[in-house]
């Protein structure tokens, strides 16, 4: 005999990756379950642009996520997304970039699944790629890099720090021997420290390196610099969050262009 599938369950929770700012970065098959949503619960870094894709009935609800900031508790964006299923509603969970990098997609598909809710996740272009794409270059090249490591300049808050903080001068050490480029999200605010770490760790302070502010919108900064001067020419330019920090020697031929030119873009 069949059980019937209950009630609650009638409602499906979809996370999509609204890409890095640029609409025009939405992939198809966002743009369709953006406009099958009839509830949209939204990060902070989401172009507002996106939601002209949105039926015009749709709930749109604001759950600021944005690093370093004041946000939505995590836990109250994971009940808003249940409460809205079991009332069968079809939820997108709309977050800047891919949902499963950095993005706490990892998480929210966890919680769900706890409560019998399977979810789909539509992948978007991570910051991380296009802002190295915004400077011409890209992440892997055969002739400078073999691969390339994503990795968080943000400790998870409340953890232990022995345990949890990225071990930046092993990574430095990786990423020279094995040609590595690394794309290191959330990095601001903590510049100096990782700057320190990398060239101790033995990446040579003229490893080539790139900050990308708002990768992919009108606003879009970028610098390049050198690993030894890091942190004094961010500081410099007045650059800030949210922005990407790139380094490795793949930015080796956007810094050669640039260095006739000026040191600090916009």
């Amino acid at each position: 005999m069949n059980t019937p599938t209950p009630s609650f369950l009638q409602g499906r929770c979809t996370l999509v990756g609204a890409g890095p700012g640029d609409p025009e970065l939405l992939t198809l098959k966002a743009v369709k379950a953006i406009q099958a949503a009839t509830v949209l619960l939204v990060d902070d870094l989401v172009n507002p642009e996106v939601l002209a894709w949105a039926r015009p009935t749709a709930r749109i609800v604001h759950v600021g996520k944005r690093g370093g900031c004041k946000s939505t508790p995590q836990s109250f964006i994971e009940k808003l997304m249940i409460t809205a299923v079991r009332e069968g509603e079809t939820v997108v969970r709309l977050k800047g970039g891919d949902p499963f990098i950095f993005g706490r997609g990892g998480e929210e598909v966890e919680h769900l699944r706890e409560a019998g809710i399977e979810c789909q996740v539509i992948n978007g272009i991570t910051a991380g790629l296009a802002a190295v794409t915004s400077l011409g270059v890209p992440l892997t090249h055969r002739d400078h890099a073999q691969g390339v490591v994503f990795v968080t300049g943000h400790a998870r808050t409340g953890a232990a720090s022995q345990h949890d903080a990225t071990d930046w001068r092993a990574l430095a050490a990786t990423a020279r021997d094995a040609r590595l480029t690394l794309v290191i999200y959330m990095g601001v605010a903590g510049v100096a420290h990782i700057q320190q770490q990398l060239l101790d760790g033995g990446l040579p302070g003229a490893t080539p390196v790139a900050v990308v502010q708002q990768a992919s919108l009108p606003g879009q900064r970028q610098m390049t610099s050198t690993l030894a001067a890091l942190a004094a020419d961010l500081h410099a330019a007045g650059m800030g969050s949210p922005a990407v920090i790139v380094v490795g020697d793949v930015l080796r031929g956007v810094a050669a262009a640039q260095q006739d030119a000026t040191r600090f873009g916009t």
